[in-house]
This record gives structure tokens, sequence and C-alpha cells, in this order.
């Protein structure tokens, strides 16, 4: 019998930072079991499926379109100048998060990806954190969201928040030692060379 497979989807933009959607995509592709099973499938997406640029030019292009992608387990919104300075005002991509929060197990965000998921109402009431360069927009914008500073990740059961760029990667442990044990986290960390307390 195969164990659990979890499929997890990163959304990508233009300006996206690149370390806060490349270091999820490489703990989730990286993890294991030790069966060599692949607990997590990863693919990306964006609103159109057009190639996006990334921060500083990287180019990537995109597995799905909003309209073409397939039901996410788990949903990584990462920030970057392009989450802060236009998709929070793109009607889109917000009614898209927020309508994926009945479809996912876990909706999470890496460093201002944390504003589009307030956007959309997802942290009211919630602790949450983001960038620490952020931290006062957060809380003077959404006033509803207890922001939770100098810490790597915040985990409200199924959204979970972490601060900027390399916080992303500890986010992502976190999940694969909650989904799949501090074993499979563990050897993902050691194949990686990343020091991590697991």
């Amino acid at each position: 019998m195969n164990a659990k497979q979890w499929r997890v989807g990163i959304f990508l933009f233009n300006d996206v930072e690149v370390l806060d959607f490349a270091g999820p995509f490489e703990v989730f592709s990286v993890a294991a079991l030790e069966n060599g099973q692949k607990p997590f499938v990863v693919e990306t997406v964006s609103e159109k499926g057009t190639m996006i640029y990334a921060r500083n030019g990287l180019k990537v292009q995109p597995d799905f379109s909003f309209d073409t992608m397939p039901k996410f387990d788990i949903l990584v919104i990462p920030g970057g100048p392009g989450a802060r300075e236009r998709e929070i005002n793109n009607d889109k991509v917000i009614t898209w998060i927020e309508s994926q929060m009945k479809n996912v197990q876990l909706m999470t965000s890496v460093c201002t990806g944390a504003l589009l998921l307030a956007k959309a109402g997802l942290l009211k009431d919630k602790m949450a954190t983001t960038h620490w360069a952020s931290y006062e927009r957060l809380e003077k914008e959404f006033p509803e969201v207890e922001v939770q500073r100098d810490v790597k990740f915040v985990d409200e059961g199924n959204v979970i928040t972490s601060g900027g760029i390399s916080a992303g990667i500890n986010m992502t442990f976190h999940i694969v030692k909650r989904l799949v044990g501090p074993q499979v986290a563990q050897g993902t960390a050691k194949r990686m060379e990343y020091d991590i307390i697991i």
C-alpha cells in the first residue's frame, strides 16, 4: 500500500522573491520516506500560466494557470516586491487565495505572502508573522491579525506563516515533520546540508 502523497502548489508571480518559493520547493521535493517514496508532489501555478520573471530576473515557467491547476493539498504563497506592491491589489489573486482555503489542508505563506493571506481574510483573529521589515505594515493594515515578531514561523493549524525569505525553509521542515515525522525531516535536512533543529 502506498503512503499518502500531498500535492503542493507554489504560487508564482512577477517579482516574487526567489528563495521564498525555491526554498520550500527544494525541501518538499527532496523529502523522501525510507523506502524512497516521495510524500510530496510539488508544482507551480501562476494567474495566467505564462512565464514569470522572479526578483532579479530569474525566469520561471509555471506548471499551471488558475484555470488549469489541479486541487492542491498544500498551497505556498511567497512574498517579495511583487506581492506587497502589486498582487495585494490584484482582486483576482486575492479572490483565488480566499477560494483555495476550502480546498487545501494547509495554507502557508512565506515572507510578505502573509499580506496576501491577510487581504484574503485568512489571518483574521490568528497569530501570524512576516518579514521583519513588514511587521508594522501587517499590523497597521490588518489590525485583526496578531503579529508575532522574531519567530521563523507561526503554526495556526490549517494556516502557517513564516518570516522572511530563508525562514520559509524552516517552515517547510516543520510541515514535513508534522505530516511525515521527524526522521524524514532530519534526513531531508541532512541531504540538503541544512542545519536545523527538528
